[in-house]
């Protein structure tokens, strides 16, 4: 039985305008925080890490979007364009605030790991919540997918319609798309996704009216 459906990048092409950074150290990153712009980094790809400056309202907006955090984003700098992930970002730890980003460059030809989110859908039809009152128990809420820039999925769907009580999705369940894979599985830790648990009362009369020992 299959569980998952991975939806590969749609058409949404997120951009970040970003210029060149040259003051370094925490007092250029604080006026860089006055002045409405974050601090980032560009790295890998075989290039030198280069500092970014980034607007803050625009980066802000772009993390309203869940897409944002495993899509290809586009950086445009001083007139040329290239592709990366958001690989690190540090937040304020109470004020509505990022302080740093880390990108990471992504070559068409070269395989990257993206933590891509799972959605879970038909939780209100699902059969063991209701012909046995059972509960949904989720175990994860994202996995680490190892693929090619071009096989990003966006989101991996988890369709919970058919899954009844005592049921278990692990990562093994799960069939993803061509030229995905799962990290997880790569190592042979075939988590739990999600299960569907028997409601408390049941399991109490269970062990109640078991003889004893």
């Amino acid at each position: 039985m299959c569980y998952l459906e991975s939806n590969n990048m749609s058409n949404v092409d997120f951009e970040l305008i970003a210029e060149k950074r040259d003051d370094k150290g925490k007092g250029a990153s604080r006026r860089l925080r006055r002045a409405g712009k974050v601090p980032a980094i560009l790295y890998g790809g075989g290039k030198d890490p280069l500092p970014l400056n980034l607007d803050h309202n625009a980066l802000i907006k772009n993390l309203e979007h869940e897409a944002f955090y495993s899509h290809i984003l586009t950086v445009k700098l001083d007139g040329g364009a290239e592709k990366a992930i958001l690989r690190d970002i540090q937040r304020h730890p109470y004020k509505p605030t990022v302080l740093h980003v880390d990108l990471l460059r992504v070559s068409e030809d070269q395989k990257i790991r993206v933590h891509v989110p799972l959605h879970f859908l038909n939780e209100e039809s699902c059969v063991g919540v209701k012909t046995s009152g059972g509960t949904i128990a989720h175990t994860l809420a994202e996995v680490e997918v190892e693929c090619l820039p071009r096989d990003l999925p966006e989101y991996i769907a988890v369709d919970l319609a058919n899954v009844n009580v005592g049921e278990t999705i692990h990562l093994s369940n799960l069939e993803l798309s061509a030229g995905v894979a799962l990290v997880q599985l790569m190592h042979e830790h075939d988590l739990p996704v999600v299960s569907v648990h028997k409601p408390r009362g049941a399991a109490e009369e269970t062990t109640e009216g078991a003889p004893e020992a």
